[in-house]
Protein backbone atom coordinates (compact mmCIF):
# COMPACT_ATOMS: atom_id res chain seq x y z
CA UNK A 1 0.00 0.00 0.00
CA UNK A 2 0.97 3.48 -0.96
CA UNK A 3 2.85 5.24 2.12
CA UNK A 4 3.59 9.17 2.92
CA UNK A 5 6.79 9.33 0.06
CA UNK A 6 4.69 7.81 -2.45
CA UNK A 7 1.33 9.72 -2.04
CA UNK A 8 3.35 12.91 -1.47
CA UNK A 9 4.78 12.24 -5.32
CA UNK A 10 0.98 11.68 -6.44
CA UNK A 11 -0.02 14.99 -4.83
CA UNK A 12 2.77 17.21 -6.10
CA UNK A 13 2.00 15.82 -9.57
CA UNK A 14 -1.79 16.55 -9.39
CA UNK A 15 -1.14 20.48 -7.59
CA UNK A 16 0.94 20.76 -11.21
CA UNK A 17 -1.34 19.15 -13.74
CA UNK A 18 -4.83 19.36 -12.16
CA UNK A 19 -5.02 22.80 -9.50
CA UNK A 20 -7.05 25.19 -10.63
CA UNK A 21 -8.86 23.71 -13.33
CA UNK A 22 -12.59 23.54 -13.35
CA UNK A 23 -14.34 20.42 -13.82
CA UNK A 24 -16.35 19.81 -16.91
CA UNK A 25 -18.02 16.50 -16.19
CA UNK A 26 -17.09 13.59 -14.54
CA UNK A 27 -17.84 9.54 -15.43
CA UNK A 28 -17.85 6.71 -12.94
CA UNK A 29 -17.23 3.27 -14.90
CA UNK A 30 -17.43 1.13 -11.82
CA UNK A 31 -19.77 1.87 -8.80
CA UNK A 32 -17.12 0.04 -6.25
CA UNK A 33 -14.74 2.99 -6.97
CA UNK A 34 -17.33 5.32 -5.21
CA UNK A 35 -19.04 3.15 -2.62
CA UNK A 36 -17.86 5.68 0.21
CA UNK A 37 -19.99 8.30 -1.59
CA UNK A 38 -23.31 7.22 -0.03
CA UNK A 39 -25.27 8.75 -2.57
CA UNK A 40 -24.02 7.05 -5.15
CA UNK A 41 -21.97 7.44 -8.24
CA UNK A 42 -24.65 9.74 -10.49
CA UNK A 43 -24.84 12.41 -7.04
CA UNK A 44 -20.92 12.32 -7.37
CA UNK A 45 -20.04 12.76 -10.79
CA UNK A 46 -22.96 15.93 -10.80
CA UNK A 47 -21.25 17.69 -7.28
CA UNK A 48 -18.13 17.96 -9.14
CA UNK A 49 -19.45 19.37 -12.22
CA UNK A 50 -18.47 23.22 -13.04
CA UNK A 51 -16.33 23.29 -9.52
CA UNK A 52 -12.79 24.46 -9.36
CA UNK A 53 -10.16 22.07 -7.89
CA UNK A 54 -7.95 24.02 -5.21
CA UNK A 55 -4.60 22.93 -4.63
CA UNK A 56 -4.35 19.47 -3.71
CA UNK A 57 -3.72 18.48 0.20
CA UNK A 58 -2.35 15.51 2.23
CA UNK A 59 -2.17 14.04 6.03
CA UNK A 60 -0.25 11.41 6.27
CA UNK A 61 -1.69 8.86 3.53
CA UNK A 62 -4.13 10.48 2.95
CA UNK A 63 -5.08 12.42 -0.32
CA UNK A 64 -7.80 15.28 -1.56
CA UNK A 65 -8.70 17.90 -3.83
CA UNK A 66 -10.55 20.45 -2.35
CA UNK A 67 -13.47 22.03 -4.57
CA UNK A 68 -13.11 25.73 -4.05
CA UNK A 69 -16.20 27.69 -2.60
CA UNK A 70 -17.92 24.60 -1.60
CA UNK A 71 -16.75 23.28 1.69
CA UNK A 72 -16.47 20.03 0.34
CA UNK A 73 -13.14 17.75 -0.89
CA UNK A 74 -12.52 14.96 -2.76
CA UNK A 75 -10.72 12.14 -0.80
CA UNK A 76 -9.03 9.81 -2.38
CA UNK A 77 -8.50 6.24 -1.47
CA UNK A 78 -5.72 4.71 -3.02
CA UNK A 79 -5.63 1.20 -1.21
CA UNK A 80 -3.61 -1.53 -2.76
CA UNK A 81 -3.53 -0.48 -6.27
CA UNK A 82 -5.48 2.76 -6.97
CA UNK A 83 -3.73 5.29 -9.18
CA UNK A 84 -4.29 9.09 -9.85
CA UNK A 85 -3.49 9.83 -13.36
CA UNK A 86 -2.68 12.62 -15.89
CA UNK A 87 -3.64 11.47 -19.45
CA UNK A 88 -4.15 12.76 -22.80
CA UNK A 89 -8.09 12.55 -23.66
CA UNK A 90 -7.07 10.56 -26.72
CA UNK A 91 -5.05 8.23 -24.43
CA UNK A 92 -6.31 4.70 -24.69
CA UNK A 93 -8.61 3.82 -21.50
CA UNK A 94 -7.06 1.72 -18.74
CA UNK A 95 -7.84 -1.91 -18.70
CA UNK A 96 -9.44 -0.66 -14.91
CA UNK A 97 -10.00 2.77 -15.35
CA UNK A 98 -12.53 3.52 -12.88
CA UNK A 99 -13.30 6.78 -12.87
CA UNK A 100 -12.73 10.00 -15.49
CA UNK A 101 -12.83 13.45 -14.41
CA UNK A 102 -12.24 15.92 -17.53
CA UNK A 103 -12.01 19.61 -17.31
CA UNK A 104 -13.34 23.12 -19.16
CA UNK A 105 -9.68 24.27 -20.14
CA UNK A 106 -7.99 23.58 -23.77
CA UNK A 107 -4.59 21.51 -22.20
CA UNK A 108 -6.68 18.33 -23.45
CA UNK A 109 -5.67 16.24 -20.47
CA UNK A 110 -8.22 14.11 -17.79
CA UNK A 111 -8.16 12.61 -14.51
CA UNK A 112 -8.17 9.39 -13.68
CA UNK A 113 -8.43 6.78 -11.56
CA UNK A 114 -7.40 3.23 -12.33
CA UNK A 115 -7.54 0.56 -9.61
CA UNK A 116 -6.90 -3.21 -10.35
CA UNK A 117 -8.08 -4.74 -7.08
CA UNK A 118 -11.07 -1.98 -6.86
CA UNK A 119 -10.45 -1.39 -2.87
CA UNK A 120 -9.78 2.11 -3.33
CA UNK A 121 -11.85 4.91 -4.44
CA UNK A 122 -12.99 8.37 -4.77
CA UNK A 123 -15.20 10.38 -2.51
CA UNK A 124 -17.03 13.85 -1.79
CA UNK A 125 -16.95 14.94 1.89
CA UNK A 126 -17.72 17.95 3.92
CA UNK A 127 -14.05 19.90 5.64
CA UNK A 128 -12.85 21.05 8.80
CA UNK A 129 -12.69 24.58 9.33
CA UNK A 130 -9.04 23.33 9.26
CA UNK A 131 -9.49 22.00 5.56
CA UNK A 132 -9.36 18.36 5.69
CA UNK A 133 -11.86 15.75 4.78
CA UNK A 134 -14.26 15.58 8.27
CA UNK A 135 -13.62 11.72 8.01
CA UNK A 136 -10.19 12.17 8.57
CA UNK A 137 -10.50 14.80 11.19
CA UNK A 138 -8.99 12.56 13.60
CA UNK A 139 -5.74 11.61 11.38
CA UNK A 140 -2.50 13.09 13.64
CA UNK A 141 -0.10 15.08 11.35
CA UNK A 142 2.72 13.23 9.73
CA UNK A 143 6.81 14.16 10.39
CA UNK A 144 6.96 16.43 7.22
CA UNK A 145 4.47 18.36 8.29
CA UNK A 146 5.72 22.15 9.55
CA UNK A 147 3.48 21.87 12.20
CA UNK A 148 4.27 18.92 13.59
CA UNK A 149 5.24 18.88 17.62
CA UNK A 150 7.95 16.78 18.23
CA UNK A 151 7.78 17.22 22.22
CA UNK A 152 3.87 15.95 22.04
CA UNK A 153 4.92 13.10 20.15
CA UNK A 154 7.36 11.87 22.94
CA UNK A 155 4.78 12.25 26.03
CA UNK A 156 2.22 10.67 23.67
CA UNK A 157 4.54 7.80 22.78
CA UNK A 158 5.69 7.24 26.75
CA UNK A 159 1.69 7.60 27.64
CA UNK A 160 0.70 4.78 25.03
CA UNK A 161 3.14 2.03 26.56
CA UNK A 162 3.05 0.30 23.68
CA UNK A 163 5.83 -1.28 21.35
CA UNK A 164 7.61 1.11 19.01
CA UNK A 165 6.57 -0.02 15.88
CA UNK A 166 3.01 -0.35 16.80
CA UNK A 167 3.59 3.22 18.23
CA UNK A 168 5.21 4.20 14.73
CA UNK A 169 1.81 2.58 12.83
CA UNK A 170 -0.71 4.19 15.20
CA UNK A 171 -2.33 6.94 12.98
CA UNK A 172 -3.57 8.83 16.10
CA UNK A 173 0.08 9.42 17.39
CA UNK A 174 2.10 9.78 13.95
CA UNK A 175 0.35 9.21 10.26
CA UNK A 176 2.02 8.38 7.08
CA UNK A 177 4.77 6.20 8.60
CA UNK A 178 3.78 2.70 6.67
CA UNK A 179 5.42 -1.00 7.40
CA UNK A 180 8.19 0.01 5.04
CA UNK A 181 9.45 3.36 6.14
CA UNK A 182 9.01 2.26 10.00
CA UNK A 183 11.50 -0.99 8.96
CA UNK A 184 13.57 1.40 7.13
CA UNK A 185 13.78 4.23 10.12
CA UNK A 186 14.22 1.69 13.26
CA UNK A 187 17.07 -0.30 11.30
CA UNK A 188 18.74 3.17 11.09
CA UNK A 189 17.94 4.03 14.50
CA UNK A 190 19.39 0.24 15.89
CA UNK A 191 16.23 -0.20 17.53
CA UNK A 192 14.06 -3.64 17.84
CA UNK A 193 10.48 -3.14 16.51
CA UNK A 194 9.59 -4.28 20.36
CA UNK A 195 11.37 -1.83 22.14
CA UNK A 196 8.78 -0.53 24.93
CA UNK A 197 7.87 2.56 23.92
CA UNK A 198 7.83 3.55 27.74
CA UNK A 199 11.95 2.94 27.70
CA UNK A 200 12.03 6.22 25.47
CA UNK A 201 13.72 8.90 26.43
CA UNK A 202 13.44 12.75 24.50
CA UNK A 203 16.63 12.40 22.61
CA UNK A 204 16.04 8.80 21.45
CA UNK A 205 12.44 9.96 20.44
CA UNK A 206 14.30 12.84 18.55
CA UNK A 207 16.67 10.60 17.12
CA UNK A 208 14.06 8.40 15.57
CA UNK A 209 11.86 11.15 14.29
CA UNK A 210 15.16 12.35 12.31
CA UNK A 211 15.80 8.81 11.12
CA UNK A 212 11.64 9.22 10.05
CA UNK A 213 12.22 12.18 8.14
CA UNK A 214 15.45 11.45 6.66
CA UNK A 215 14.02 8.12 5.13
CA UNK A 216 11.00 9.69 3.67
CA UNK A 217 12.81 12.51 2.39
CA UNK A 218 15.11 9.93 0.34
CA UNK A 219 12.25 8.39 -0.86
CA UNK A 220 10.60 11.28 -2.26
CA UNK A 221 13.59 12.16 -3.74
CA UNK A 222 13.34 9.25 -6.23
CA UNK A 223 9.73 8.78 -5.95
CA UNK A 224 8.97 6.66 -3.62
CA UNK A 225 9.09 2.77 -3.57
CA UNK A 226 7.47 0.72 -6.24
CA UNK A 227 7.93 -3.19 -5.73
CA UNK A 228 5.24 -3.48 -9.04
CA UNK A 229 3.44 -1.75 -11.41
CA UNK A 230 1.05 -1.05 -8.91
CA UNK A 231 2.34 2.24 -7.50
CA UNK A 232 3.42 4.84 -10.21
CA UNK A 233 3.18 8.23 -10.41
CA UNK A 234 0.78 10.74 -11.92
CA UNK A 235 2.67 10.17 -15.26
CA UNK A 236 2.72 5.96 -14.60
CA UNK A 237 6.06 6.06 -13.91
CA UNK A 238 7.66 3.81 -10.84
CA UNK A 239 9.58 4.40 -8.06
CA UNK A 240 13.46 3.68 -7.32
CA UNK A 241 13.53 3.98 -3.34
CA UNK A 242 13.28 -0.43 -3.85
CA UNK A 243 16.80 0.00 -4.66
CA UNK A 244 17.89 1.83 -2.06
CA UNK A 245 16.02 0.13 1.36
CA UNK A 246 18.43 -0.86 4.13
CA UNK A 247 15.91 -3.21 5.88
CA UNK A 248 12.47 -4.31 4.07
CA UNK A 249 12.48 -7.18 1.81
CA UNK A 250 15.85 -8.07 2.79
CA UNK A 251 15.93 -11.17 4.36
CA UNK A 252 18.83 -13.34 4.55
CA UNK A 253 21.53 -10.52 2.71
CA UNK A 254 23.93 -9.35 4.96
CA UNK A 255 23.34 -5.94 7.41
CA UNK A 256 24.88 -2.72 5.29
CA UNK A 257 26.72 -2.04 8.77
CA UNK A 258 27.25 -5.17 10.42
CA UNK A 259 27.30 -8.00 7.41
CA UNK A 260 25.19 -10.02 10.03
CA UNK A 261 22.20 -11.60 8.08
CA UNK A 262 18.86 -9.85 8.08
CA UNK A 263 16.32 -11.78 9.23
CA UNK A 264 12.28 -11.61 8.91
CA UNK A 265 9.56 -12.30 11.84
CA UNK A 266 5.59 -12.24 11.16
CA UNK A 267 4.18 -9.14 12.80
CA UNK A 268 0.66 -8.06 12.86
CA UNK A 269 -0.32 -10.13 9.66
CA UNK A 270 2.56 -8.32 8.19
CA UNK A 271 6.54 -9.05 8.33
CA UNK A 272 9.34 -6.61 10.20
CA UNK A 273 12.68 -6.97 8.73
CA UNK A 274 15.65 -6.26 11.54
CA UNK A 275 19.45 -6.94 12.56
CA UNK A 276 19.59 -9.28 14.99
CA UNK A 277 22.99 -7.82 15.90
CA UNK A 278 22.27 -3.90 15.55
CA UNK A 279 18.71 -4.23 16.69
CA UNK A 280 18.69 -6.39 19.99
CA UNK A 281 15.46 -7.55 21.19
CA UNK A 282 14.37 -5.95 24.45
CA UNK A 283 14.92 -7.84 27.81
CA UNK A 284 11.57 -9.77 28.95
CA UNK A 285 9.90 -6.93 31.37
CA UNK A 286 12.05 -3.84 29.92
CA UNK A 287 10.00 -0.85 29.70
CA UNK A 288 7.16 -2.39 32.15
CA UNK A 289 7.88 -0.39 35.00
CA UNK A 290 9.06 2.69 33.63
Amino acid sequence: MPELPEVEVVRRGLERWVAHRTVADAEVLHPRAVRRHIAGPDDFAHRLEGHRVGTPSRRGKYLWLPLEDTGQAILAHLGMSGQLLVQPHEAPAEKHLRIRVRFTDALSTELRFVDQRTFGGLSLHDTTPDGLPDVIAHIARDPLDPLFDDEAFHLALRRKRTTIKRALLDQSLISGVGNIYADEALWRSRLHYERPTATFTRPRTAELLGHVRDVMNAALAVGGTSFDSLYVNINGESGYFDRSLDAYGREGLPCRRCATPMRRRPWMNRSSYFCPKCQRAPRPGLGQNA
